[in-house]
C-alpha cells in the first residue's frame, strides 16, 4: 500500500532531514514510526501526503505520487497532524469535519452522516457548532481525528495520536486504532501505544531506518533504543519498589 524508495529531503537551510530511506508498508498493515525529535517522522509522512517532495519515489495504492497525482493520492489517505491546529480552521467543528468529504463530491446527506459519525465517536457533538479554536487541547486532538476519519481513508496517518488525550480517550483512541482494519502508519513517542497497537516498528534516527522488526522485538530492546534516545515502553519497565510503612 505504501512503497517507498531511496527517499531523501534536504531543508532549504541545508538540513538533511530524510536520507535514502526505502520502506514498503504492505496493505492492511500497521506500523510504529518511532525515533528521537528531528529523525525525521513528521517529514516522512509529509511527504508520503505529497506536502513536501525532495529525491526518491513514493506511491501509495500503486499510484505514483507527483505534483499531479497528489489530489488523487489524498483521495485514499487520511492524516493526524502533530498540531491539531494546522489541521482545524473552518469556523465550526462540524464544518471542519465536512470539508474533506464535501470537497470529495460525496452528497449532502452522506457528509452529514460521516459528520454525525464523527461527532458521537469522538464526544463531541456538544461541541460541533463551536469554532475550533475555542477547544480545549484534547478536544483539539478529537476533532483532528475526526476530520481524519470522516474520509474514510485506505491509509490512515498519525503523527502523535495520543499527545493532549486523558486516559479515557487516550484508551478510546487505542481500542479505534486496534479495530482499524486499514493500513496504518503512526509516528509516535508514546511506545506503549505503539506497542498495543501495531505489529511492526520502523526506528528511525537522524533521517535513516536503523531498525525495522516486529514490534515487540524492537521496543523489548532496551540496548537498541537507549542507542536512540528512547527508552522501554512503561509496560516492560521493572515498577520500583515501594517503602514499607
Amino acid at each position: 500500500m505504501i512503497n517507498v524508495r531511496h527517499l531523501s529531503y534536504t531543508y532549504p537551510d541545508g538540513a538533511a532531514a530524510l536520507r535514502g530511506i526505502t520502506l514498503c508498508v504492505p496493505d492492511g498493515t500497521k506500523v510504529a514510526l518511532v525515533g528521537p525529535n528531528g529523525a525525521g517522522k513528521s517529514t516522512l509522512l509529509q511527504m508520503l501526503l505529497g506536502a513536501r517532495f525532495g529525491e526518491g519515489d513514493v506511491s501509495i495504492a500503486g499510484v505514483r505520487l507527483t505534483r499531479k497525482t497528489v489530489p488523487t493520492v489524498r483521495r485514499r489517505l487520511g492524516i493526524v497532524f502533530q498540531n491539531p491546529e494546522d489541521q482545524l480552521f473552518s469556523t465550526t467543528v462540524a464544518e471542519d469535519i465536512a470539508f474533506g468529504p464535501r470537497n470529495f463530491g460525496l452528497s449532502a446527506e452522506e457528509v452529514q452522516a460521516r459528520v454525525n459519525d464523527q461527532l458521537a465517536r469522538f464526544h463531541l457533538t456538544d461541541v460541533a457548532e463551536r469554532p475550533p479554536f475555542h477547544l480545549s487541547l484534547g478536544q483539539k486532538r478529537r476533532a483532528s481525528i475526526a476530520c481524519a476519519l470522516a474520509l474514510d481513508p485506505e491509509v490512515l496517518l498519525c503523527d502523535e495520536p495520543s499527545s493532549n488525550l486523558d486516559p479515557r480517550m487516550r484508551r478510546e483512541l487505542i481500542g479505534f486504532l486496534c479495530g482499524f482494519d486499514r493500513t496504518l502508519l503512526v509516528a509516535t513517542h508514546d511506545l506503549d501505544l505503539a506497542l498495543d497497537v501495531t505489529d511492526r516498528c520502523v526506528v528511525l534516527d537522524a533521517g535513516l531506518v536503523v531498525a525495522d522488526a516486529p514490534t515487540k522485538e524492537i521496543l523489548g530492546n532496551e540496548d537498541l533504543l537507549r542507542a536512540h534516545s528512547l527508552e522501554l515502553p512503561l509496560s516492560y519497565q521493572p515498577r520500583p519498589e515501594r517503602n514499607s510503612p
